[in-house]
């Protein structure tokens, strides 16, 4: 019986954090460590004619210069990530892709694709010398012409972004469900729109880091990297570098935050364990914040041409959408954000016609990446300010529009007629919809708010109120490992290849273990984050811990429960099936006075002439598993902003959010709370704040805080959540991922009570963020209108 999952027990990692203990990247010193730097282009696009590296080499505490040139045949360019690139056959023959192959050198080789670009590395006694020494090699560029929008890539004869290509098209599919022509000729009405939603930075509080160190003598690599997929990075330095991959060990110690832009490999990396083999001695290179914003990877950045036909009752009969994901100078994620929009356009809604065309475009900015919510954010806005227009045309209330089209709970699960990109059906497993947008409106006093509009307004006081929701495929696999084992003390140990970045898995991993074997907290200790710890793992992204890691705990935990007993009984001469246990102890059911300490068990099952497992078992207290998801589970929410606009400074003020989140069973509530409310704050940014802007040329213009805006906790309130635990059927534990939800929706939630506010002055919004610039500019426009 469960006594640790459900409770809101202490995180186990906040006592490091809180007491400045925790283990980061910049806090690792190792003896004869020396510092890596970068020197990076100022150019989007250029030719590199010569590269002057003479002063910095003579520069006293300078150990080596590298430029591209000394990389070529040693060191393979980085490519897309062949794991999220396989579609499997069925996915390919509804949607018919292609996609070309794109790379990025670890040192810039001829020219540079973007600002940010790595051209030189040098390595000095210490920071600030190599610093000195970047300042002194002199790069002689030839300017080439750049482009940054996408649609102007995408003409002919654009400047090329990779030489290898024909064209800036980097890939492109169609997905058709139904036929929307046919549907055009039904609907009452067809409304259009374009919806954009920008470049943003993930921004976290601990930007990238990498310390390499390399041993001789048993020819081995020792990497530590501020990064969510530890085995990835083994893999492709292995690969890139030529090295035998299991003599590379990964990990990933405390890390500040990832949110998507840690995920894959970076040039650093490689380049930093080929310092430390090429030196044989230790290298670290941390990252400052104005690298950080030029070149940690970015995100979102799409454009929706999107048509919906309706009839005049609101029902929406299907959609078709035509749209462009600018990724920048290279596509290392290849469809992952453009198939999650497709796959999770209509979210809540049931559409039977569904009609979606995706182009790619490379353009000379910063490469673009999954980032809370990879691919979701964006389509929400585009369906429901489009939901919102609908009603707004037919005069009707937004809500009575949405209820009309939410998913009946009578009709779960629930075909979306396509696929998952992980090539199972796209089947909503669990839910009930309609029940979570009537809490979300009861809990929000949407109808009060509603009848209080007008004496606000004749008050001059603009308060809005928006409604937006999501159903998010969480868990998504290819697998996730787990392994669990009892030492020689009798505490037992938990080993995952997900790696952490604040989700708490030691926290969570520890409840779901601890329950198998019916012991406290305290008796387990949950390590993550590192390849030597176990043979394979995928690591921690697009909210699939909880359901794959969880899940690979659960098992390794029961097998090894099952060996505990099986080994305990053989020892006491008792079936197995006649004991149990709890708290660290394995006794009786009939005679309690019979009992093992899992000590005494471990003793048992060591291997040796003392060895006391039954035959056929092996020896040690120790048991792996490796879950394979069938497919994803649907976790949803429903968010509903009330908002405050000042007309006269334009400012936009967030008076209350709720959000009523479905993720299943939850572990832990105190932890789900916390990952909503961090997931609503990013989503807050991007409506409100954040937006990564270049000029024609392809500079920069928001490389620091002075210009790249963020909420802060003054902008931030605190969201008010109801929960749901519709349990998933796919597997052991009901869960359902909960880390990207609260980013989903509040853009869209927002931007709608903005609308709504503002609603005496006619305004539309179809691009983020609503910053007051841009609301002074609709303003002036819906006067002028």
């Amino acid at each position: 019986m469960a006594t640790l999952v459900g409770q809101s027990l202490r995180r186990k990692e906040d006592y490091r954090m809180v007491t400045g203990t925790g283990m980061f990247v910049a806090d690792i010193k190792k003896p004869g460590m020396v510092e890596a730097t970068f020197v990076r282009s100022t150019h989007a696009h250029a030719k590199i004619k010569n590269i002057d590296v003479e002063a910095a080499k003579a520069l006293e505490g300078v150990y080596a210069v590298y430029t591209g040139a000394d990389l070529v045949g040693r060191v393979k360019p980085l490519t897309q990530i062949d794991s999220h690139c396989r579609l499997p056959k069925h996915i390919e023959d509804q949607i018919k892709p292609f996609m070309f192959n794109n790379e990025e050198p670890v040192l810039a080789q001829g020219k540079v694709m973007y600002v940010g670009q790595s051209v030189a590395c040098v390595v000095a006694k210490n920071r600030y010398v190599a610093e000195d020494a970047a300042a002194l090699i002199k790069v002689d560029y030839e300017p080439l012409p750049s482009v940054v929008d996408p649609f102007k890539a995408l003409e002919e004869g654009a400047p090329l972004v990779q030489e290898s290509m024909e064209n800036n098209l980097q890939a492109y599919f169609h997905l058709p469900v139904g036929d929307f022509e046919d549907v055009l000729k039904k609907a009452d009405h067809v409304l259009s729109g374009r919806f954009t939603s920008p470049r943003v930075s993930s921004n976290p509080i601990e930007t990238r880091g990498v310390v390499a160190d390399y041993e001789s003598r048993g020819d081995q690599l020792h990497i530590w990297s501020s990064t969510q997929m530890p085995f990835e990075i083994r893999h492709y330095v292995a690969k890139l570098l030529g090295l035998v991959e299991q003599n590379i060990r990964v990990t990933a110690p405390d890390v500040g935050g990832g949110f998507g832009p840690k995920g894959g490999l970076y040039t650093e990396e490689v380049m930093l364990a080929f310092l430390a083999r090429e030196l044989n001695r230790p290298v670290r290179w941390i990252e400052d914040r104005i690298e950080s914003m030029s070149a940690a990877r970015h995100s979102r950045d799409q454009i929706h041409d999107l048509e919906v036909a309706f009839m005049n009752d609101g029902t929406i009969l299907g959609l078709r959408d035509h749209f462009v994901l600018d990724v920048g100078a290279i596509n290392y994620f290849a469809f992952t954000c453009a198939y999650n929009s497709a796959a999770h356009f209509r979210g809540a809604y049931k559409i039977p016609v569904f009609d979606l065309t995706c182009k790619i475009a490379l353009t000379h900015k910063t490469p673009n990446v999954p980032y809370r919510g990879a691919g979701r954010p964006e389509v929400v806005l585009a369906m429901d300010r489009m939901v919102d227009m609908i009603a707004r045309h037919l005069n009707m209330d937004p809500a009575e529009v949405m209820m009309k089209n939410i998913i009946p709970a009578e009709e779960m699960p629930y075909s979306q007629g396509m696929y998952y990109k992980d090539g199972g059906e796209l089947i909503y497993d669990s839910g009930d919809y309609p029940e979570a947008m009537q809490m979300a409106l009861e809990m929000s006093g949407y109808k009060d708010i509603r009848a209080k509009q007008e004496a606000w307004r004749k008050e001059g006081r603009y308060v809005g109120i928006g409604i937006s929701s999501n159903v998010e495929g969480t868990g998504v696999g290819p697998f996730e490992g787990a392994k669990a084992a009892i030492d020689a003390f009798g505490q037992l140990m938990i080993h995952t290849g997900s790696s952490p970045q604040g989700q708490s898995h030691e926290t969570v991993f520890g409840q779901v273990a601890g329950d198998v074997l019916n012991v406290g907290l305290d008796k387990v200790t949950v390590k993550c984050g590192d390849t030597a710890l176990l043979g394979f793992g995928a690591g921690t992204y697009a909210s699939r811990s909880a359901v794959n890691a969880g899940s690979a705990t659960h098992f390794a935990a029961e097998k090894l429960r099952t060996k505990v007993l099986a080994v305990a009984g053989h020892v006491m001469g008792i079936p197995a099936e006649e004991l149990t246990m709890k708290d660290g102890v394995v006794y009786s059911e009939k005679d309690p006075e019979q009992k093992m300490t899992f000590a005494q068990v471990y003793e048992a099952a060591a291997p040796g002439p003392r060895c006391k497992v039954p035959p056929g078992m092996e020896p040690g207290l120790e048991a792996t598993h490796y879950f394979v998801p069938p497919t994803v589970t649907y976790s949803s929410s429903f968010h509903v902003a009330e908002v405050e606009v000042d007309i006269e400074t334009c400012f936009v003020k967030i008076n209350n959010y709720y959000i009523v989140h479905d993720s299943g069973r939850v572990i832990n509530p105190m932890i789900v709370e916390g990952q909503v409310q961090g997931g609503f704050a990013q989503g807050l940014g991007t409506a409100l704040y954040e937006e990564i802007v270049y000029n024609d040329n392809g500079q920069l213009l928001t490389g620091t805080y002075m210009d790249y805006l963020m909420p802060t906790a003054m902008e931030v309130p605190k969201a008010i959540q109801g929960e749901q635990e519709y349990y998933s059927t796919r597997n052991p534990l009901g869960v359902k991922g909960v880390g990207e939800s609260g980013a989903i929706s509040s853009p869209a939630a927002i931007a709608n009570a903005v609308v709504d506010a503002l609603s005496p002055f006619n305004i539309k919004i179809d691009r983020l963020p609503i910053s007051p610039n841009r609301v002074f500019s609709l303003l002036q426009d819906g006067q002028n209108a």
